[in-house]
């Protein structure tokens, strides 16, 4: 007698579709392991995986066509009710919106100007102050901005580790900081300097360039880098 398949929580962890993809990503799983995390399981005996593999294979194993099933007809298939049958139906449509779509246009963040009139917007109106953090990839393009203090900016309040783990963890190669003065004042104070030196060293020490340290006041800014300081 055929032996009873095993579900997916019996199997290998490398080869389970969840810890598959958290560990390996998405581009490593199959149309049907990708589909089987959204249902989430199977019926008795069949697995969300092998569940997902015989409604593709009766679809030729085209998402196009598998995005033209009506939930009436993914409910025939042993296992589907109609909540799975409706997230089936909303992850192609959610495929082909993507289809649809433009990539997202990074801003280029590659001079001060730049960087005052990105930010300036986020902080003309602030009463205290903020630091920010943007990293960049090898073209200048943004890829996240971090807020990392809000009230005052010191060695203390601003962690040097944190600013090198959110590079890191980005895949950041450039990276730039700015926090606003709203006195008004453009001159740095020692503080700033101090920052700003304690992370140009951290910067190299991870191979990571410092772009540069800008300070916003309400319609100018102060660079680190256009004064020669960095």
């Amino acid at each position: 007698m055929e032996s009873e398949r095993l579900t997916i929580a019996h199997w290998s962890e490398d080869d389970q579709p969840r810890e598959k993809l958290r560990d390996k990503g998405p581009q490593a799983l199959s149309d049907a392991e990708l589909l089987a995390i959204l249902i989430g399981s199977g019926t008795p005996g069949v697995s969300a995986v092998d569940l997902m593999q015989q409604i593709l294979r009766d679809c030729h194993n085209n998402l196009n066509t598998l995005g033209k099933m009506t939930i009436r007809e993914l409910m025939d298939y042993k296992g589907v009710g109609e909540a799975k049958a409706i997230t089936i139906l909303a992850a192609c449509e959610l495929g082909k919106r993507r289809q649809m779509e433009r990539p997202e246009e990074r801003p280029d963040l590659g001079t001060a100007t730049r960087i005052y009139n990105y930010m300036h917007p986020v902080m003309q109106d602030l009463d205290v102050e903020e630091f920010w953090l943007l990293l960049m990839n090898q073209n200048y393009r943004l890829i996240k901005q971090v807020r990392l203090s809000h009230g005052g900016i010191t060695e203390v309040a601003v962690d040097i580790r944190i600013i090198m783990r959110e590079a890191v963890l980005a895949n950041a190669t450039i990276l730039a900081v700015c926090h606003n003065h709203p006195s008004g004042n453009l001159n740095p104070s020692v503080q700033d300097n101090q920052l700003t030196a304690t992370l140009q060293n951290a910067c190299k020490l991870m191979r990571i360039h410092l772009l540069d340290h800008v300070i916003i006041t309400d319609g100018a800014y102060f660079s680190y880098h256009e004064e020669g300081r960095i």
